[in-house]
């Protein structure tokens, strides 16, 4: 099958972007992820960032249910985690490799900055969602970033 929208992909992943996981508790309190490339800051005061979640990705229920989420930027050695929550059904979370900070969101123990986030608004934009989320905390490490280009990762030494 053809894809009708690969020009434009393909126009559009000429902007590289770093990767990030973003996660939440659904409605039953399960901890749900998915990979992200759309994630951006907003406004720094108040803090703010988005990010935008496809309408049919397989966690958008549990992210509309959820009135916090994290956002979790990958490092360079963390492609198996980006491809692990890219699939339309990743395999179940595990509570392991997350902890809770302010808002009850799950957050990366691993990461390269993470960002607990309370939901102040959504708004929806053709096929997604834009998710609107207040910084309620953050930290960040030292390293490199996983960086995602015409549609494959990519590092500067390339």
């Amino acid at each position: 099958m053809t894809d009708k929208y690969r020009p434009l992909k393909n126009a559009f992943g000429r902007f590289a972007t770093g990767i990030a996981v973003a996660a939440c508790r659904n409605g039953n309190g399960a901890l749900r992820a998915i990979t992200i490339n759309s994630f951006t800051s907003v406004s720094l005061d108040p803090p703010l960032v988005l990010w935008c979640l496809e309408n049919r990705a397989s966690t958008y229920t549990s992210f509309m249910e959820a009135d916090s989420y994290s956002v979790n930027v990958l490092r360079a050695d963390q492609r198996a985690v980006s491809d692990h929550y890219a699939g339309y059904l990743p395999d179940p979370v595990s509570e392991d490799g997350f902890e809770k900070w302010a808002t009850g969101a799950p957050v990366m123990k691993d990461h390269l900055a993470a960002f607990d986030c309370k939901v102040v608004a959504r708004h929806e934009a053709g096929d997604h969602v834009v998710l609107v989320g207040q910084v309620l905390r953050f930290d960040c490490a030292e390293g490199e970033p996983l960086i995602y280009y015409a549609s494959n990762y990519f590092q500067g030494t390339d």
